[in-house]
C-alpha cells in the first residue's frame, strides 16, 4: 500500500525521506531516546510504522472491511465521533491489539463511516445513498479469500499473496468517477468529505502517515523543502516527555478527475482530498490523564476564542505551552500520579531485590497488583533503588479533535462548525458487526502483563 501510494502521490516519497532524515538525527544526538525505544521494542518498527485513513459510505462496506482487516490480524479499536467537530463521520481504527503483534505489524487504518443521516437535504441524501448502493468496492476474489480465511482459520502463502494483490484494489485511486459533475458539486457544497466518499469508485487511501521522533523539525523541514505544511501541529504542545499524539500534514493535492455524463462520456474537473501526514507519538494516558489533557486543551482553545490557524499559530502555541504547565512533564510523576501507562521492566544488572530490602515490597505487589497505595509505594521504592525501570507505553490510537483538524484543513471546508445529532457507538458497532475494543483497557492490560513479567523476573533472583 505504501509503495502504491508513493506512486500515486510523489510528495509522499519526499515526506518519507524527510522523516527518515529527522529520525536518524534524533537517534544519533539523543541517545536516551534510542535507549528508550530499544527498551520498549519500538526501535525495529520505527521506519516501518504507518497509519492510513479511508472513508466508507455504507454499513455493508464497513462490515466487509472489518472482515478484510481481520485476515491481517487488525481489529477495531476505539470509537470516534467527529460530527461535533464538523466532520459528518464516526470512526474506528483497525490495528493489532497486543504488544508483540504491534511490533511485528505496526500499522493502523483510521476508518470512517459517512453519516448520511446528518445531510439535511432529503433529495441529496437519497441521491448520495443511490450512488453508494450502485458501487462495489471489493473484488470478487478478495471476498472469496476472506471467506476461505474464515472457514480455514488461515490462508496458504500463495493465497496470502493473492489476498494482498486483490485487497490493494479496494484502496487504489481512480480518477474517473461514477457520478455526474452536477451531483459532485452538490455534494461538495454540503461538505468536502461527503463528495470524497460518495463521488468515487472506492475508499482510496487519503493519507499514509510515517512516525517521526521530532515533529517540529519535520514541520520546519517541509517548509524548507517547499512542501506546504498545514499551519498548526494538532495535539499537545512540545514536551520533554511526549504524551498521546501530535500530527501535522502537507496540504491536500488538487487532482484532475473525470465525471461521468449522461452521454456516456466524461466531463473534466478536479478534486482535493489526498494529502501527506506525519505523527509523533507519546505515552498513552490513563482515564485520569486523559481527563486532564482534554480539560487543558479545551481551556487553550476557549482562551484563543477562534479555531487555531496560520494567523494565530504563534499565539496559540504560546498559550498551549503555558496552560500545559499544569501537566507533569517527567515520567516518574506521570506514573506516581496515575496519569499514564508504563511497562515495568526488571533491570538485569541491578542488585537482586532482597539485597535492597525489597522482598516485602514484592510481596505487596504480588498480592495487590499496582492499584492501592501500599503497592504503589513498593513499586516506587523498587524504581528508586534501580531494580525496576519504567518505560512509556506508546499511544497507538487517535484524538478526535486532532483528526477533525487534519480533515478540515485538507478539505478546505470550514462552513460547518458542528453537526446536530447524537454520538451513536451502538449504531456504529451494529454496522461493523462487532464491538470495538476499548483502547484504555488494552493499555491497562499491557501494563498489568508487564508488571507480572517483572515480578517473575525479580522473584527468580530474590
Amino acid at each position: 500500500m505504501s509503495e502504491m501510494y508513493q506512486k500515486e502521490v510523489p510528495l509522499y516519497g519526499d515526506l518519507i525521506d524527510l522523516v527518515t532524515e529527522v529520525n536518524t538525527k534524533v537517534l544519533s544526538k539523543q541517545p536516551e531516546v534510542k535507549e528508550q525505544l530499544e527498551h520498549t521494542g519500538e526501535i525495529n518498527r520505527l521506519n516501518l510504522e504507518r497509519h492510513g485513513a479511508i472513508r466508507l459510505g455504507t454499513e455493508a462496506e464497513l462490515s466487509m472491511m472489518r472482515r478484510l482487516f481481520a485476515v491481517m490480524g487488525m481489529h477495531p479499536v476505539g470509537y470516534y465521533d467527529l460530527a461535533p467537530a464538523g466532520v459528518p463521520v464516526h470512526s474506528t481504527a483497525f490495528r493489532a491489539t497486543e504488544t508483540q503483534s504491534l511490533h511485528k505489524s505496526p500499522f493502523r487504518v483510521f476508518t470512517s463511516l459517512l453519516r448520511l443521516d446528518l445531510i439535511t437535504d432529503e433529495v441529496l441524501k437519497k441521491e448520495a445513498a443511490d450512488a453508494l448502493d450502485n458501487r462495489n468496492i471489493f473484488t470478487d476474489n478478495v471476498i472469496s479469500l476472506i471467506e476461505r480465511y474464515e472457514e480455514q482459520g488461515g490462508l496458504t502463502v500463495d493465497e496470502a499473496k493473492q489476498f494482498v494483490k486483490e485487497a490493494l484494489e479496494t484502496f487504489r485511486w481512480h480518477d474517473k468517477t461514477p457520478v455526474s459533475k452536477e451531483l459532485y458539486q452538490k455534494l461538495l457544497a454540503q461538505h468536502g468529505l461527503i463528495a470524497d466518499v460518495v463521488g468515487f469508485k472506492g475508499p482510496h487511501i487519503n493519507h499514509l502517515t510515517p512516525r517521526t521522533l521530532d515533529i517540529d523539525a519535520v514541520q520546519a523541514g517541509m517548509q524548507a523543502k517547499g512542501i506546504p505544511p498545514k499551519a498548526i501541529i494538532e495535539g499537545p504542545p512540545r514536551r520533554d516527555c511526549p504524551i498521546l499524539l501530535r500530527q501535522t500534514s502537507f496540504k491536500a493535492l488538487e487532482e484532475a478527475v473525470s465525471f461521468e455524463n449522461s452521454e456516456g462520456g466524461y466531463d473534466t474537473g478536479h478534486h482535493t482530498a489526498r494529502f501527506g501526514e506525519i505523527e509523533q507519538r507519546g505515552v498513552a494516558l490513563t482515564p485520569k490523564g486523559r481527563e486532564l489533557y482534554d480539560k487543558l486543551l479545551s481551556q487553550a482553545r476557549s482562551q484563543l476564542g477562534v479555531t487555531p490557524n496560520a494567523n494565530n499559530a504563534s499565539e496559540y502555541y504560546q498559550m498551549l505551552e503555558k496552560i500545559f504547565l499544569a501537566f507533569p512533564d517527567d515520567y516518574q510523576t506521570l506514573h506516581d500520579e496515575g496519569l499514564a501507562y508504563f511497562y515495568y521492566q526488571a533491570v538485569n544488572d541491578a542488585e537482586d531485590a532482597s539485597s535492597v530490602g525489597s522482598k516485602s515490597g514484592l510481596n505487596d505487589l504480588e498480592e495487590d497488583g499496582s492499584n492501592d497505595s501500599s503497592s504503589k509505594q513498593a513499586m516506587t521504592h523498587l524504581i528508586e533503588q534501580g531494580v525496576v525501570r519504567l518505560e512509556p507505553i506508546v499511544y497507538e490510537d487517535f484524538l478526535p479533535v486532532s483528526a477533525a483538524g487534519i480533515f478540515q484543513s485538507n478539505l478546505h471546508d470550514d462552513k460547518q462548525s458542528s453537526y446536530e445529532g447524537n454520538s451513536n457507538q451502538q449504531e456504529f458497532e451494529r454496522a461493523l458487526g462487532a464491538r470495538v475494543h476499548d483502547e484504555l483497557e488494552l493499555y491497562q492490560a499491557m501494563q498489568a502483563q508487564s508488571l507480572e513479567a517483572c515480578l517473575m523476573a525479580l522473584n527468580s533472583h530474590a
